[in-house]
């Protein structure tokens, strides 16, 4: 069994070496073999490889996705495999994540049947269709208006008392009908939009109900008067104060999720899919203006699975690896790592290392964005097939 004890890289005429330190443990089956008999192997080797090389190194190691790997899931509906005459365990697939509303207990028999689990992503803050509706749950801005929707996103404030209780019953429903796996709250922000590589990060938000809760959480009091007089005091004197409360309004919404599931359904896990910037990214906007405190969510939440999505976001396939890395350590182990890597929209070969890199540790479960496009595609089949079977 093979260990790395060190990873680090330097720049060198503009090509990327990567020095991995790999440790071996045992060489009783080194010592058996005719071509080292005689020769004392060394206890560590020092490589300088290309960063393509160190990923190689790893997939023949079997880091890729050794037996620890749990889930082997996908995202959205099975049906683009089912319709295609495929069969989830002949893929490796144990596990599905899927919209709410596109559960039924047809999909639940069909995948217990091919020895998968079904898990339920819920739209926790996501306002479309009902803001519109209720006016009063739209996020305003730090100018007093109502803060305009991203490309495709539209948040909701999380301190409409309305818009709770609406979530709340959505989710004591869903879990009603249907015995699924787990719950996975997805839009679990304040209103913004960050998967793109210029992400949309409006200050929100300063309804009455945002700056009550505010002040009678912090025990600050910001004086009547206009919404954006009243925004310029709370950022301009009470920043801290204002960002720590975001950040535990979501972790107050994630534990009120998390009692739910396991009031009505014992022993199902509570996940989050979350922004996967680090603490630096954007000048710290992942707490600063999403209001995602890592340290704070892992008291709520079992599971964390970041939206490695590195076509979206600009990134090259390997940044998935290095992004799970420093939420290893950022976690510590508080709570399972199962990240959701991009199918959709890249080459076969760019999800293949996204998908090895997704399934390697810190991580215990991987899941690809979308089945449709796996689906679709009969190199990408290949790519799940080799990885997850492998686990």
């Amino acid at each position: 069994m093979i260990g790395i004890a060190r990873n680090s890289s330097v720049l060198i005429s503009s090509i990327e070496i990567r020095i991995i330190e790999i440790r071996i443990p045992s060489f009783n089956a080194l010592r058996r073999s005719s071509a080292l008999r005689n020769k004392r192997p060394a206890r560590r080797i020092l490589l300088l490889v290309t960063r393509r090389t160190a990923v190689s190194l790893l997939a023949a190691a079997g880091l890729h996705a050794a037996a620890r790997l749990e889930i082997r899931g996908m995202y959205s509906s099975p049906k683009p495999f089912w319709d295609a005459g495929l069969r989830l365990p002949d893929f490796g697939i144990n596990a599905i994540f899927v919209h709410a509303g596109s559960i039924n207990a047809a999909m639940i028999e069909r995948a217990a049947a091919e020895g998968a689990r079904v898990f339920a992503e819920f739209p926790t803050l996501n306002g479309k269709g009902y803001v519109e509706e209720h006016p009063e749950a739209w996020p305003i801005d730090e100018t007093g208006a109502r803060s305009p929707a991203a490309t495709w996103f539209l948040g909701a404030c999380p301190s409409d008392p309305g818009f709770h209780a609406h979530r709340v019953k959505l989710l004591e429903d869903l879990l009603d009908r249907h015995a699924v796996a787990g719950v996975w709250l997805d839009y679990l922000h304040w209103h913004a939009q960050f998967e793109d590589p210029k992400p949309v990060l409006p200050e929100t938000c300063f309804n009455n109900a945002c700056i009550s809760a505010f002040e009678k959480s912090s025990g600050v009091r910001v004086a009547a008067g206009e919404t954006a007089a009243r925004a310029r005091v709370i950022l301009s004197r009470h920043e801290r104060a204002w960002r720590d409360w975001r950040a535990r309004r979501l972790a107050a919404w994630t534990r009120d999720c998390r009692e739910i599931v396991r009031r009505k359904r014992p022993g199902a896990l509570t996940g989050i899919f979350h922004c996967p910037w680090t603490d630096s990214d954007f000048n710290g906007a992942r707490r600063r203006t999403l209001g995602l405190d890592f340290d704070l969510l892992a008291r709520q939440a079992d599971v964390f699975s970041p939206m490695v999505y590195h076509g979206r976001m600009g990134r090259a396939p390997a940044w998935v690896g290095e992004n799970l890395a420093w939420l290893g350590r950022t976690l510590s182990g508080k709570a399972k790592i199962w990240p959701i890597v991009q199918a959709h929209e890249v080459p076969a070969a760019e999800f293949e290392t996204a998908l090895r890199l997704g399934a390697a540790s810190p991580a215990t479960g991987v899941m690809m964005f979308t089945a449709g496009a796996v689906a679709a595609d009969p190199a990408k089949r290949e790519a799940v097939r080799r990885i997850y079977r492998d686990a």
